[in-house]
């Protein structure tokens, strides 16, 4: 088991290597008679959608406490803060300030403002399915960066469009509690074509530093029999290769194109636009999959029980243990992650940052979370002494927050929030991972 001392012993990582946190907009912000609905505020108001019947209307109230989570974060001594724009906020008169003062309050302190101008919280009325919602995307990125662009450089456009395209509208188990299977594709290509307008957005704005976050993972066959290998590349193409190929390389994998939705000029004139040159790109890791062939329904590592007319199953990984949340603990699957997407995309892939890693366990004294995160971080160093250009690592999260259908109960924080005194309590994984931050080579940028 990994303790506070280990941290001393971690290899050391490059001078200007980004340590930092992530949070969301939804899931800590709270305020909401201060913002516009989302769609998850009318997913959460619906009955048996959140596991505890709870919603985001207060979450961690950080919206009047931001001061107080700033602190913590110069505390804690990480170089970037990656916390999320809520657009039905910036769409709320005076929305933009808030963003103005907690900009101001991280660069006050030293850190550095890392905002994601899409986290889910998709303004209520709007809808991925239609193709204009792609472009008002790029119009609400533009007011964002001209406010807030002279003090923030480091941008991040979506986080997780595979989990929002999968649980949100295939689904049906996240907001906007689609159920639409493979009907779904046009909410994937437009989430896609909306990234690639809004780096054209930002750069218009004079932004240098841009990238997405896509969530990853490794897939690896139930057993070497045909069948589940088949099965196991499907899922491969359908999670990771679909989000990130036309990215990196301007096109989907093969027989995927043919499926979706393309402009008046065909697909070709939006494959163009989702590839714009990244600075960077978002790696978001917790664990690999592991996939066979359809069984019917099966439940997954997340808890979601996935529909019998699925091409595949997802069944456990055996003999790791498990997080509070019942997701495989497996840190060489982040090195074989970057590994094989430098083996796979090569000179087409710019620089990593991973933008997520992290999971969850109850307790004050979380010592599981220390040895995951101490495990992650040295599989991490492992890829960059395989030659993977890797810039920067996030923890998931900053704060005990809103934790999307599963409500309260996951706690996934580096700080402890007591969700009725709102009080925020730092953990052990807090103290572990300052003193990783301080004696891992970053020189502190003040």
């Amino acid at each position: 088991m990994a303790t506070e001392s280990d941290a001393h012993a971690m290899p050391r990582f490059p001078e200007d290597f980004l340590w930092g946190v992530s949070t969301s907009a939804h899931q800590i912000e709270g305020a909401a008679d201060l913002r516009g609905p989302s769609v998850w505020d009318e997913f959460t108001a619906g009955p048996g959608r959140v596991k505890d019947g709870s919603t985001a209307a207060v979450a961690c109230d950080h919206y009047h406490r931001y001061r107080e989570d700033v602190a913590l974060l110069a505390d804690l001594g990480v170089g970037g803060y990656r916390f999320s724009v809520s657009w039905p906020r910036v769409d709320s008169p005076g929305g933009l300030g808030f963003y103005d003062r907690l900009v101001d309050e991280l660069c006050a302190a030293g850190v550095r403002p890392v905002p994601t101008l899409f986290h889910w919280d998709l303004p209520a009325g709007l809808d991925w399915r239609q193709r204009d919602t792609a472009s008002r995307f790029a119009e609400y990125v533009s007011r964002v960066a001209d406010r807030l662009g002279d003090r923030v450089g480091k941008w991040i456009t979506l986080n997780e469009p595979a989990e929002h395209t999968l649980l949100g509208h295939a689904l049906g188990v996240h907001a906007p509690g689609e159920r639409l299977l493979f009907d779904a594709l046009p909410v994937a290509h437009h989430q896609l074509l909306a990234h690639g307008l809004a780096v054209r957005a930002l750069r218009a704005s004079g932004a240098a530093d841009v990238g997405i976050a896509n969530s990853h993972g490794p897939t690896w066959p139930a057993s070497e029999g045909a069948a589940d290998r088949e099965a196991a590349e499907f899922y491969d193409v359908l999670l990771n290769r679909m989000f990130a190929d036309p990215v990196l390389t301007g096109r989907y994998p093969e027989g995927v194109g043919e499926l979706m939705p393309g402009s008046a000029g065909g697909i070709d004139a939006d494959l163009e636009v989702i590839a714009e040159p990244l600075d960077w790109y978002g790696v978001n890791y917790y664990a690999p999959t592991r996939v066979g062939a359809p069984q019917g329904a099966r439940i997954d590592f997340g808890g979601v029980s996935l529909p019998a007319e699925l091409p595949f199953s997802v069944v456990p990984v055996e003999g790791r243990p498990l997080t509070d949340f019942g997701w495989p603990v497996v840190p060489e699957g982040l090195t074989e992650l970057l590994t094989g997407f430098r083996d796979r995309y090569g000179d087409r892939l710019p620089p990593i940052v991973i933008t997520e890693n992290g999971c969850s366990y109850d307790g004050l004294d979380d010592r599981d979370r220390i040895a995951y995160l101490d495990g992650h971080v040295r599989a991490l160093h492992r890829a960059l002494e395989a030659g993977v250009d890797v810039r920067g690592y996030f923890v998931w999260s900053l704060l005990d927050n809103f934790e999307w259908a599963e409500g309260y109960a996951r706690r996934f924080g580096l700080v402890h929030v007591d969700f009725t005194t709102l009080e925020r309590t730092p953990k052990a994984s807090y103290g572990w991972y300052r003193d990783l931050v301080r004696g891992a080579g970053r020189t502190p940028v003040r």
